[in-house]
């Protein structure tokens, strides 16, 4: 019996091992978010934004849209996929009134990936959205034009041109477009608006997209 035990355990620990090397991208910051979620009570039918680190780092989201009822819910990093992936754990528990999506620019560096494939993801992560919120209402915040990522620009610009297209033919949604609103009036980049990094903002460049997005965001 005692050697039955032995393996059970040595099996379990095999199991243990191998999810902790194979887990899923951002599988411990999901289980932070909802760790943090049973001990402080998220707001109900908030207006919930989501996405990458352009969400996850605008720290003062919540208290810039108080009176939206906002949640922040991005994950640093993130590509489009992976917030389809975590749709079950970031966006269905809320039941959010509202749904703010920005993701796609860290599509945009990999070699194999096109305008093409960042609309096909984002389809996917509509599509799965609408599966069970079929009518809540979403606004979709462009690529924005990061300095750091210049090389990617006519990417991004023909990503934002193909998503605005399949947005445009959908039922309450909204495609944002700040991409121009970050460029100079001769079509150049801002580096000003952005952290030293140069792919993260600062306040000034949140505050562009705080003008930008509120006019859509819907109150209670």
């Amino acid at each position: 019996m005692k050697k039955y035990f032995v393996i059970i355990i040595f099996l379990q620990a095999i199991f243990v091992s191998s999810f902790a090397q194979s887990k899923p991208n951002y599988w411990d910051d999901v289980q932070t978010i909802k760790r943090y979620d049973q001990m402080f009570k998220p707001p109900v039918n908030p207006v919930l934004f989501i996405g990458s680190s352009s969400i996850r780092k605008w720290d003062d989201l919540t208290q810039v849209f108080a009176k939206y009822n906002a949640l922040n819910r991005g994950i640093g990093g993130a590509v489009t996929n992976d917030i389809t992936f975590y749709l079950n754990d970031l966006v269905f528990p809320y039941q959010p009134r509202q749904i703010v999506i920005y993701v796609g620019e860290n599509d945009l560096p990999d070699e194999k990936t096109n305008a093409d494939s960042v609309l096909n993801r984002t389809v996917r992560l509509f599509k799965g959205i609408r599966a069970k919120l079929p009518n809540v209402p979403i606004a979709y915040i462009s690529i924005k034009p990061s300095p750091s990522r210049a090389k990617f620009q006519d990417k991004a610009v023909a990503s934002n041109l193909l998503i605005k297209e399949f947005l445009a033919g959908e039922q309450n949604t909204v495609f944002i477009n700040i991409f121009p609103l970050m460029l100079t009036k001769d079509g150049n980049l801002r580096p000003e608006l952005f952290v030293g990094d140069q792919l993260h903002m600062n306040a000034e460049g949140y505050a562009i997209w705080k003008k930008a997005v509120e006019p859509y965001l819907i109150k209670k």
